[in-house]
């Protein structure tokens, strides 16, 4: 595959000045909006068919916690790799490869859970290692995606566009609940794989065919080196040294992996909750409405940081107020969740902790443009890495307490903590001001 890309030095560009065109920015941020939605849905029709799959063939709760989490496995192989090659090569490429492969994973799902039982004592061992795969492929995609929006926009552009694209999540999410709870309703589970795995392998066609394809002319500034190094696959080292004896960096790595933690859990185990627990309500509904706040509290948190921007406070303390409204409104939910027996309150608190999430893509998830945006790919490689940690080990530990003890309250409270000390930790030691 090759990108006809023409390099024209007419003029003299600055940091502030984007690489990208507007056609080109709406281009991609449609394609790029569109492939994390894909992303998101196939990565949720494992969460969302697990009672039904588990229930045809007859998995424990430790089964299934270890199934849903063993995606996370995987997923934290390819982060610093997938920033590493996309900072090198280019993202969209990285992109490309990855989606054919977790797309053509969903699709066969049915196959695989099926021909899994020809294994015997196996067959779980056999499903894990498909669904740690298929993480890995979907561990390339947010820092590939950094990595292309730090090398195509201008400094002041970065954070907000990269903030609205991982709402993408919340539209993936919303697809599978609906088209997900109605598949498997009236056509069984197999059938909501197959679909959404399709939707996955048409976006991979647009992706190569119409955003990829077209011809480029860029402006490039050659006094800029790091910006025309990434273009032309020689980028300088990442400076890990340096990094790592800062504390900022650390602060943003541990209050993501803590974020992530709660996310991952609600994202792998909330139709689970909802259908041990009420089990009368509609799968649509609960599938669907607590991701629809997600979208607009990403983009409020936009409008927030631009708002204190033009009232010149400061970008690090912008980051902090924002991530920490996100926590403390997360433990204020999960301290309501753990008591109440209402539906209308448990899908609100809900609601409002995956919601606030939105809060966090505008605080701490953008954080690796600020401090090293000449290496966001391979830093928000390694915060994603550590990030998913908590999130295989949070997942699979939620399915063991439930195993144990069948008590809800037990998840949500160690939710509640963990979020507490990243809150702790990126209020204190959390920056804004660039390391290298």
């Amino acid at each position: 595959m090759e990108e006809k890309l023409k390099y024209s030095f007419l003029r003299d560009l600055n940091d502030g000045q984007s690489v990208w065109s507007r056609n080109e920015k709406r281009t991609w941020f449609l394609t790029l909006l569109t492939g994390t939605c894909m992303l998101y849905s196939t990565r949720t029709t494992m969460p969302l068919l697990v009672p039904a799959v588990a229930a045809e063939r007859k998995w424990s709760k430790t089964d299934s916690g270890t199934v849903l989490s063993s995606f996370f496995w995987g997923y934290t192989l390819t982060q610093v790799l997938g920033g590493y090659l996309s900072d090198k090569f280019g993202g969209q490429k990285v992109i490309l490869l990855a989606a054919i492969g977790w797309s053509l994973i969903t699709f066969w799902m049915p196959n695989i859970i099926t021909s899994s039982t020809l294994f015997a004592s196996y067959s779980i061992p056999f499903i894990v290692t498909v669904r740690i795969i298929n993480g890995a492929c979907q561990g390339v995609h947010f820092p590939s995606m950094i990595s292309i929006t730090s090398q195509n926009l201008s400094a002041c552009e970065r954070a907000s566009f990269f903030s609205i694209l991982t709402s993408g999540s919340a539209l993936g999410t919303l697809l599978t609940g609906i088209v997900g709870s109605f598949l498997l309703d009236y056509f069984g589970w197999p059938t909501a794989f197959r679909l959404i795995g399709f939707l996955g392998l048409s976006w991979t066609l647009f992706l190569r065919y119409y955003t990829m394809a077209s011809d480029r002319s860029r402006i490039i500034n050659i006094s800029m080196p790091s910006r025309m190094y990434t273009k032309l696959g020689t980028p300088e080292t990442v400076p890990w040294l340096r990094l790592f004896g800062r504390s900022s960096f650390w602060a943003c790595v541990l209050a993501h992996a803590c974020e992530m933690n709660c996310f991952f859990v609600l994202l792998s185990w909330l139709p689970t909750y909802f259908h041990e627990n009420f089990p009368h309500a509609k799968g649509w509904v609960v599938n669907m409405i607590p991701w629809l706040a997600l979208p607009p509290v990403t983009f409020a948190g936009k409008l927030l940081t631009e708002h204190l921007i033009a009232k010149q406070w400061t970008l690090t303390r912008i980051r902090k107020l924002v991530q920490s409204i996100c926590f403390l409104g997360q433990n204020c939910a999960l301290f309501v969740m753990c008591r109440t027996q209402d539906f209308n309150m448990a899908l609100t608190c809900m609601s409002i902790i995956i919601g606030l999430s939105g809060l966090h893509n505008n605080a701490v998830t953008v954080n690796p443009q600020d401090l090293a945006p000449s290496h966001s790919g391979s830093v928000f490689g390694l915060m994603n890495t550590v990030g998913a940690i908590p999130g295989f080990l949070g997942v699979y530990l939620a399915g063991h307490i439930l195993e144990l003890t069948q008590s809800w309250s037990a998840v949500f409270s160690t939710a509640a903590a963990i979020n507490t000390f990243g809150w702790l930790i990126f209020t204190v030691f959390g920056s804004a001001e660039t390391i290298v």
